[in-house]
């Protein structure tokens, strides 16, 4: 499964990170992202998170890809600085602590994976942490 392939995320312009870096994902400057203050839509920044904290579980957990369904169940963001540009999302959850949280799906064939991502502007400094907590099911 390729996130930037979804319907919505395509729509977005949602593209795969800098091979060799830590970005997950980026969006690109553009006047579509914008707010009224000039700066990058709340939304825009939210939806960049939520699809790059999807990419991190499939690169960490690449078997759920068409074996388990995967829905965002709660999502909790702190904006720290108004955004500028063009922007990337990197995860900041460990591998280890998302492959633990996985362990009950393999036992009770569902699980809650948390995962934290933070959206950084072209200078790497944060605009935006989230941490989204993902509910996974095994396909029946």
């Amino acid at each position: 499964m390729n996130v930037t392939e979804i319907p919505f995320n395509k729509f977005l312009g949602l593209r795969p990170g800098e091979p060799g870096s830590a970005s997950l994902l980026r969006l690109d400057a553009g006047p579509q992202y914008l707010n009224h203050v000039g700066t990058v839509h709340a939304g825009a920044q939210l939806a960049l998170a939520e699809a790059a904290s999807g990419e991190y579980l499939l690169r960490v957990l690449p078997d759920l890809a068409g074996q388990a369904l995967a829905v965002v169940r709660r999502v909790e963001a702190k904006y720290k600085k108004p955004m500028r540009g063009s922007l990337s999302a990197r995860a900041t959850t460990p591998e280890a602590d998302v492959r633990q949280a996985a362990e009950p799906l393999a036992t009770k064939g569902r699980a809650i994976i948390p995962v934290r991502i933070e959206v950084v502007d072209e200078q790497g400094e944060v605009g935006l942490a989230a941490s989204l907590e993902w509910f996974v099911q095994k396909n029946r």
